[in-house]
């Protein structure tokens, strides 16, 4: 660690360099964030530079209540002096094009208000690039422009005076160029009464030496009235505040370039700030402070108790109250419209989720392609369909089941069976395929689904038969209420066309017209407990793809007379946790799922890789 506290020994370079190196890279940093045009304007040289700065800093915090970074090095009253010796030659070496070296005349700690500071005092030597004093170049400078204006000026008279006719005219007519620096000219006597004058100046006492206070504003007496009083003493009734000094003349001279913010204390509730210049007037022993009220907008005008008119004409805060309150205007507005916007995101997020939870709710009353037509306000024609295979269940003695149960022992029951049956057809579309279950239609005990509608699939009955081998499985998970066992389901399936499309409006449903769907009716209700009982035509799609099918026999079917059946008892090439979705990563059940992950594969393949110039790839299947 340095003598500073700074961890500087850890780069091997000693305290004093590396704070000047940091000085010089702070400005560069201040000039690279913006201020560079702000700083310009503070003065035509180096020394009005340093004279305005603080002037700046307090602006700065008026207007905005914060503290300019830039300006946290100064006053250069700080622990690192160094650090504002790179400062100030960087603001020499940017600004002015000059030099300037600084030694330090004089280091040490004095008492001021908030406690000991150290007080150093510098010599600056200022000189321009080439070499020369800054002096000595503009005097040269000078002289130069002088002796070319004089010479100009006697070609244009030769021949018109000459000898001390021609010398005189010259140097007259010149005489304010042989000026090298201005020099203001004094009245003898001041052309302005004592009356005047405080009303003029409002806001500014005068006080001497000892602080005692010898005249003041008409506005000041009006607010502290106490001034007034014989041998008042200005401490009594304010504090400084900026700079942070101790209230006496020798701190206030030091600090001279200074704007001063004094501080009433006497009277809380009207908490009176000024700000202002403190002038020493020599001939007098007294101290001049020409101030005015420091006020940001007009509620702080009026929780000091003053007005507008309080102010003077020329007093430019006035306009600083009324920008000020244009500017807090402004912002109000900006933070408005911010939360609005934060609001209206906030509801967009909530819409957002009710419009996810309305679009679930719709895709699980209909297919994803329709629900989206209806919603997109279009009408959705009725489709035929030449072959889907239509599957009916139902719960072996519901009727008795109802009868011996209360009502909502029954909703417990066929809500977990259903919710089983429900995620049955979402493990089938893992794959992130259509695998064509489309739930229809649920009326009690029954369940339908139907595979190959709405959009037609190869593998209609192999999904339909492997679903139904998963509702088996799945219903000997939920209890009969009144037994305490598992519950039994009937399940029939047939296979052939239906009319499919939409019905109503103010509750669309998606329906099946046709014989198929009475004929996996008849299955259902013909078959037998933890049976899965198949058509013909159901038959002659599965018997060639790996199912264990029995056949039972030509049976007698309401309103179809004699037909041959057969019985679903698993499927040999599929385990039973595939089927309940229970393998975790696992390949597809079916060629359309095998198929459409490959050209998954492929399209991710070629996006992957199209941005890198690599040619796309077809996969041959």
């Amino acid at each position: 660690m340095g003598s500073e506290g700074c961890p500087v020994w850890l780069l091997h370079v000693p305290a004093d360099v590396f704070l000047k190196l940091f000085g010089e890279h702070f400005f560069l940093f201040c000039k690279q964030a913006g201020y560079d045009t702000m700083l310009r304007t503070l003065g035509g040289n180096l020394i009005e530079f340093i004279g305005n700065l603080d002037a700046l800093h307090s602006y700065l915090a008026l207007s905005y209540q914060i503290h300019c970074s830039f300006m946290t090095v100064f006053p250069f009253f700080c622990p690192f002096f160094h650090l504002a010796t790179g400062i100030m030659e960087a603001v020499a070496r940017e600004f002015f094009d000059s030099k300037v070296t600084m030694v330090v005349l004089n280091q040490s700690e004095e008492d001021e208000r908030t406690g000991k500071k150290e007080h150093v005092v510098f010599l600056v030597k200022q000189t321009n690039q080439a070499g020369k004093t800054r002096d000595q170049h503009n005097s040269s400078h000078r002289w130069e422009s002088l002796l070319r204006t004089m010479r100009d000026r006697c070609l244009s008279l030769a021949g018109k005076k000459h000898g001390w006719d021609l010398l005189r005219a010259v140097v007259l007519s010149e005489k304010g160029s042989l000026q090298c620096t201005f020099s203001p000219c004094y009245p003898n006597n001041l052309w302005m009464e004592e009356k005047a004058f405080c009303n003029a100046f409002p806001f500014h006492i005068v006080f001497d030496e000892d602080l005692k206070v010898k005249q003041t504003g008409v506005n000041i007496q009006k607010f502290v009235p106490g001034l007034q009083a014989r041998d008042a003493k200005l401490d009594q009734y304010f504090t400084i505040i900026h700079p942070q000094v101790t209230f006496t003349i020798r701190s206030i001279r030091k600090f001279i370039n200074s704007q001063f913010v004094l501080k009433s204390y006497k009277d809380k509730h009207t908490m009176l700030k000024l700000r202002g210049q403190m002038l020493w007037m020599e001939s007098l022993g007294c101290m001049l402070y020409l101030c005015s009220p420091k006020l940001r907008n007009l509620q702080e005008l009026q929780d000091v108790g003053l007005h507008l008119s309080d102010l003077a004409q020329h007093d430019v805060t006035r306009d600083l109250v009324l920008l000020n309150q244009q500017r807090l205007a402004e912002m109000e507005l900006t933070n408005q419209l911010e939360r609005k916007k934060e609001e209206l995101r906030i509801l967009s997020q909530h819409l957002e989720a009710e419009k996810h939870k309305t679009e679930t709710l719709l895709y699980a009353m209909l297919p994803r392609h329709i629900a989206n037509q209806l919603k997109d306000g279009k009408s959705v024609k009725a489709g035929d369909f030449e072959v889907c295979t239509i599957l009916f269940s139902d719960v072996v003695t519901f009727t008795n089941i109802c009868a011996a149960c209360e009502p909502i022992h029954i909703v417990h029951m066929l809500n977990s069976m259903y919710s089983k049956f429900d995620r049955l057809t979402n493990i089938h579309d893992i794959y992130k395929v259509l695998i064509g279950f489309s739930k229809v239609e649920t009326i009690g005990d029954a369940y339908m689904v139907v595979g190959g509608v709405p959009v037609p699939t190869e593998t209609h009955s192999h999904r339909v038969a492997n679903f139904a081998l998963g509702m088996r499985i799945a219903a000997r998970e939920v209890t009969n209420p009144v037994t305490g066992k598992p519950i039994q389901i009937r399940v029939g399936l047939h296979t052939g066309p239906v009319l499919a499309g939409v019905v109503g409006e103010k509750m669309p449903r998606y329906c099946l017209f046709g014989d198929t769907v009475n004929t996996a009716s008849r299955m259902e209700s013909h078959g037998l407990p933890d049976h899965i009982h198949l058509s013909s035509s159901t038959y002659s799609e599965l018997k060639d793809a790996g199912f264990n099918i029995q056949e039972r026999g030509q049976i007698e079917v309401k309103g179809k007379g004699q037909m041959t059946t057969y019985f679903l008892l698993g499927n040999m090439l599929v385990s039973e946790d595939s089927i309940m979705g229970r393998k975790v990563g696992g390949t597809g059940l079916y060629r359309e799922d095998l198929q459409k992950g490959k050209e998954q594969y492929m399209e991710n393949y070629n996006k992957r890789f199209h941005h890198q110039g690599v040619a796309a790839v077809t996969l041959m299947m």
